[in-house]
């Protein structure tokens, strides 16, 4: 459990380029559906829980300003629930695929220099003498 939640936190806090694409083109992909999870599944259970099947009835007043923490914690349940299907959907399987290739790359292939190195090897042997 704690290597998956190190995997996850390593996606979530990542700056790896493909990875933010995945998680915005997932999360587009996957919002009716995270909603329908959390408003429907989700939510309920909180409600079990907490009294209330939504927070977004949570508020406090301040000088006549409402403040809507409830939603915020609804948006942020919707959140986690997206970016945990596309960690498990896409991003285990992308690793598991890459490792795979990976693994079937052969180590000691032998990879013939370019030209440049070729040159500064035989500049630097020839500096040697």
């Amino acid at each position: 459990m704690k290597k998956l939640y190190e995997e996850f936190k390593e996606f979530a806090f990542s700056g790896d380029i493909v990875a933010l694409a995945v998680a915005f083109v997932m999360a587009t992909a996957f919002v009716t559906v995270v909603g329908a999870l959390v408003e429907t599944v989700v939510m309920p259970i909180v409600g079990i829980i907490f009294g209330e099947p939504s927070f977004h009835s949570l508020t406090f007043t301040i000088n006549n300003s409402v403040i809507l923490y409830g939603s915020f914690i609804t948006a942020a349940v919707r959140f986690l629930a997206i970016a945990l299907g596309v960690f498990f959907f896409i991003v285990k399987p992308y690793k598991a695929y890459r490792d795979r290739r990976k693994a079937d790359e052969p180590e000691d292939a032998a990879v013939e220099p370019d030209e440049t190195t070729v040159l500064l090897r035989d500049i630097l042997e020839a500096l040697k003498k």
